[in-house]
């Protein structure tokens, strides 16, 4: 198959691509940090724990979905543990009480929220002005 559509313009590709490599670190915890790309109705957090790092149960109005990448969770769900490794998916209707304790080397994971994490969001915006400071 011969490429036939012109190639798009910086104006055009910024309307549609975002480089990983453009988007600030957050810290969502101690231990846990996060790249955020959000758009209209979903949020996508590309997120890495360190050794023994946690994340305290908590429910959000998002639906949630996570993928594991490196590494394994123990993840709690209502009050449940749920080990999971690379590979798994799991997934968080509304408002499920969740927390993780990320084992001993770690993690990678990708979430997926809908609708967007507004919270999320704002604290991208923060990092994103401090590194035009």
């Amino acid at each position: 198959m011969e490429k036939k559509e012109p190639q798009a313009t910086q104006e055009e590709y910024g309307k549609y691509i975002v480089r990983y490599a453009d988007v600030p670190t957050i810290e969502l915890a101690p231990g846990i940090k996060a790249q955020i790309v959000s758009a209209e109705r979903i949020t996508l957090s590309f997120a890495s724990a360190e050794p023994n790092a946690q994340l305290s149960p908590h429910r959000h109005e998002h639906e949630q979905m996570l993928l594991v990448l490196e590494g394994s969770v123990d993840f709690v769900i209502e009050g449940k543990q749920y080990h999971i490794e690379k590979g798994d998916v799991v997934i968080l209707p509304s408002n499920t009480e969740h927390g993780a304790y990320f084992t001993g080397q770690g993690a990678r994971v990708i979430d997926v929220f809908s609708p967007p994490r507004q919270d999320f969001v704002a604290r991208l915006e923060e990092a994103r002005k401090s590194q035009q400071a």
